[in-house]
């Protein structure tokens, strides 16, 4: 399957937040589900370090990455929010989005990724730990996975 990867535009927010509402009835497996509010992506695309990136197929985006640079004590980037759509899903496009944070992280100077991962989510947490992530600590009912650059 052809895919580009590519930083995203105000343009591709609809198709992101209609992305982010897959993945929560993904993961809650349930239909009652609420997305973003209005507003919630716009530090996405203003004058910063914070950036979506999106998975891109014949003019459809089919998968997107948030991420978020932190600078304080420590600095790195949080993997905020990832969807691949189910019909794109098994095609390599969720290891190119995380490769593709991961490299922008380490263009940016900071050590480390982080992200939470539900503890009922056996298929996510597996994908991380594939890619080298591992437990930092334990939250309620997430995980908090680490890679350091």
């Amino acid at each position: 399957m052809k895919y580009t990867i590519r930083k995203a535009e105000k343009s591709d927010e609809k198709r992101i937040c209609d992305l982010f509402i897959e993945m929560l009835k993904t993961i809650y497996n349930t239909e009652d589900v609420k997305g973003y509010e209005d507003g919630d992506l716009n530090h996405y695309f203003e004058e910063n370090e914070n950036v979506i990136f999106v998975a891109e197929s014949e003019n459809a985006v089919i998968g997107f990455l948030s991420v978020e640079v932190h600078r304080d004590e420590h600095e790195y980037i949080y993997l905020d929010d990832f969807s691949v759509s189910k019909n794109y899903r098994g095609n390599g496009i969720g290891n190119s989005l995380l490769k593709e944070a991961e490299e922008y992280g380490k263009s940016v100077k900071v050590s480390a990724s982080l992200l939470h991962v539900e503890k009922t989510n056996e298929r996510a947490f597996n994908f991380y730990k594939r890619n080298g992530y591992d437990v930092f600590e334990e939250q309620d009912n997430r995980l908090l996975l680490i890679k350091e650059f």
